[in-house]
């Protein structure tokens, strides 16, 4: 197949790729070398997507036809750095997604740059689409940390355009593949969640099949009984589950077999893409959803409402800085700052019910508490005058009493 390369092409000699082993990215090595005639670094971020992923990477990397092959394990700066600032911030983005996808980025595209510093390359390149958000996410970490760098995007210089066209480009060049023209759905695995998009989920009416979901059991599916699950927090720090002492990537791991177990976690969305289209996409993030779920349960307890309406305001801003690919910017520094000092309340107990794919807050305690058993009390107290409440409410419905009496009430 021929391959038209229509822009300019930069004097390249060094490039290093993100690389997944996968048919994009498989195809992509021989691709540079022969559009760039460059030599190649593929580079591997393990953000926890498991082993069946990383098997034999660096093989199929160098036969490729990539020069050497950096492996770097990134599961610890993910879950320390990115995931749980968001959490403490509450991230979620259009009500739904917890930004599995969105929060690796930046950590990617981080040790990414620095790999390229220190082999001395002179390009980076990505196998995002010309369609999707990462491009996005890629290039502006790109552009923030080493804008010196050359930028390659193959889907966006090659001419081809099907899974069968890469598969075909391979079979030429001898280079063998996992990949076949059958597979049916396009996956993004990291520690924090499973994302899936393509068959039938091209169509927003059809219902995700069981074939779609692969972390996590249905919620028909998951036990009768409901598991209790206790985590502490110290400053927005997850710390403990069950009262075991964990880092908070064990932690993590330990919410993901939980939640997994009973079918939490699970979300069906159509959501909007910066590019401006609508994607339909289902994600699994069992652990995320307990760990989320935690600290919303104390953050009722510790933040009165000025508070909490800020900490939301912070965690929608947040997300969206997270989605759009903003990481490495003023305003992320900002608002983490203002995350961080709302932060160091939370810190408490929550216990979490997990039924058939709910999470349900069953208690919660605090050193930090505002709750006042003396003041919310129905049984007689001593410290709440009822009769003080005649005053609050004339004078909070002031305005009110003085449009009626200037423009009239009902008549």
């Amino acid at each position: 197949m021929s391959q038209s390369h229509t822009a300019v092409t930069p004097s390249v000699n060094k490039v290093v790729l993100a690389y997944s082993g996968g048919l994009d990215t498989s195809a992509i090595v021989p691709w540079l070398r022969e559009t760039y005639d460059c030599e190649v670094i593929a580079f591997v971020a393990d953000v926890g997507q498991g082993d069946e992923e990383l098997e034999g990477i660096e093989a199929k990397a160098l036969k490729s036809g990539a020069s050497a092959c950096y492996i770097v394990d990134l599961k610890d700066k993910f879950v320390n750095e990115l995931i749980a600032p968001a959490m403490q911030a509450g991230c979620i983005y259009e009500e739904q997604y917890l930004l599995g996808t969105a929060l690796a980025r930046p950590v990617i595209a981080e040790a990414q740059v620095q790999v390229a510093l220190e082999v001395g390359a002179d390009a980076v390149c990505h196998g995002c689409t010309g369609k999707g958000n990462d491009q996005v996410r890629f290039e502006s970490t790109f552009a923030a940390l080493a804008p010196h760098l050359t930028v390659i995007a193959p889907w966006r210089e090659w001419d081809m355009r099907s899974r069968q066209d890469l598969l075909n480009y391979l079979a030429e060049r001898n280079i063998k593949t996992t990949a076949s023209a059958t597979k049916i759905y396009s996956r993004d695995a990291n520690l924090w969640h499973i994302s899936h998009e393509g068959g039938e989920l091209e169509d927003p009416w059809n219902a995700p099949t069981d074939q779609v979901w692969t972390l996590s059991v249905s919620p028909q599916q998951a036990p009768d009984t409901t598991e209790v699950v206790d985590l502490t927090f110290d400053a927005g720090i997850l710390t403990h589950v069950n009262g075991s002492a964990m880092t908070q990537t064990e932690a993590l791991v330990a919410l993901n077999s939980l939640g997994a177990a009973h079918g939490v976690g699970r979300i069906d969305i159509v959501e909007n893409r910066l590019v401006g289209m609508k994607s339909r996409g289902c994600y699994e993030t069992p652990g995320g959803a307990i760990w989320y779920q935690g600290l919303r349960g104390l953050e009722e307890l510790v933040h009165d409402r000025p508070c909490q309406r800020l900490r939301h305001q912070l965690g929608q801003q947040l997300a969206d800085v997270l989605y759009d690919g903003q990481w490495f910017t003023p305003v992320r520094e900002a608002l983490l700052a203002a995350v961080a000092v709302l932060a160091q309340k939370l810190t408490g107990t929550v216990r979490l019910g997990l039924y058939k794919g709910n999470i349900t807050v069953l208690g919660r305690k605090s050193p930090f508490t505002l709750y006042s058993e003396a003041f919310a009390t129905f049984e007689e107290d001593e410290v709440y005058q009822q009769k003080d409440a005649a005053g609050f409410i004339r004078l909070f419905s002031l305005s009110s009493r003085i449009r009626a009496l200037k423009q009239g009430g009902l008549q």
